[in-house]
């Protein structure tokens, strides 16, 4: 579709490389699933949502998580007004289009819980009240994957709500040396990260959003590609059934899995203007709708193996219609 292609145009400008981080937030928004992404510092995760908000007209909010972070700095919290001798409400960054939720692991328990319940459920309860968020709203965590004091464990409900997680690598040198001649072109490139970003422009708007989301709704998938869906997540179930080792899955996938397959490729289709969905699209974020949702058994990992090799072999065995 021409608006699609009109705001992948602008990210571009933007952002060098990094297609498949980038496909995977428009994805996010399309299908209104939040997103998780690893990778070191540096990898332009927060620009590429910076970017992303003004492309699209969407409020955008950052929050930096620390072990020191409790529920109101996220959600709000109520106010005491000696004046008028009452509570007032206080929104916090929550309550924006698109969040971005940096290094969600070093958030302790409670922030988590209170940040879960508004990907879920789209609202935020602050005392007795309780407020729907804004729509389109998206949380994009990142995580830091080279530290480890002072981060705690994501609990597996709270990684289940994320439809997808993708990793970022490095760029490659053609793409590192294009953008160091983005840095260097730019004048004022020595003051912040900022100023060596081209201008991007508004192309897009919330209600064209809406429209994608209806068009997705039209995208068809035949009965033979929706049972290979289903069989993907059986297989981490069920892994004899198909030939695979059971012994090396602790846990498989539930059913919000088969779903947010089922969403990620029909976007994934339309993202590629076509109104149909086929395997390839599938299995092109099959690893992204997977990784971070089953458990491998402790003797996958002392054979070397993570999830992404099982989900490799899992596609292997699985027939393909």
């Amino acid at each position: 579709m021409e608006i699609i292609q009109k705001i992948k145009k602008e990210l571009k400008k933007a952002i060098i490389g990094q297609e498949k981080m980038l496909d995977a937030l428009l994805i996010g928004l399309i299908t209104e699933g939040h997103i998780l992404i690893e990778g070191i510092p540096g990898v332009a995760k927060t620009t590429a949502v910076k970017t992303l908000g003004k492309i699209l007209n969407l409020d955008f909010k950052r929050v930096q998580f620390t072990p020191d972070l409790i529920p109101s700095d996220i959600i709000g919290g109520e106010i005491y007004i000696i004046e008028k001798d009452e509570f007032r409400v206080k929104k916090g960054p929550i309550f924006t289009n698109l969040l971005l939720a940096d290094e969600i692991n070093r958030a302790p328990a409670k922030v988590q819980s209170a940040l879960l319940e508004a990907m879920q459920e789209r609202q935020v309860t602050i005392g007795e009240h309780t407020f729907q968020l804004d729509r389109p709203f998206l949380v994009m965590a990142t995580l830091n994957p080279i530290e480890e004091e002072g981060v705690y464990h994501l609990p597996e409900a709270q990684l289940d709500r994320f439809i997808m997680k993708v990793i970022v690598d490095y760029p490659s040198p053609e793409e590192e040396y294009e953008i160091l001649k983005l840095v260097v072109n730019r004048e004022g490139f020595d003051s912040n990260d900022e100023n060596i970003r081209p201008e991007v422009e508004t192309v897009a708007e919330k209600e064209d959003l809406l429209k994608l989301r209806e068009k997705l709704k039209t995208i068809h998938i035949d009965k033979e590609v929706e049972e290979y869906i289903v069989n993907l997540t059986t297989a981490t179930r069920k892994p004899e059934k198909f030939g695979l080792d059971k012994d090396l899955i602790r846990l498989g996938l539930s059913p919000r899995a088969t779903i947010n397959l089922y969403k990620v490729s029909k976007a994934v289709a339309l993202l590629n203007n076509k109104d149909y969905v086929t395997p390839a699209d599938i299995l092109m974020y099959v690893k992204e709708v997977f990784r971070h949702r089953f458990l491998i058994s402790f003797k996958a990992e002392a054979e070397g193996l993570t999830t992404d090799n099982i989900i490799d072999q899992i596609i292997e065995k699985v027939p393909m219609p």
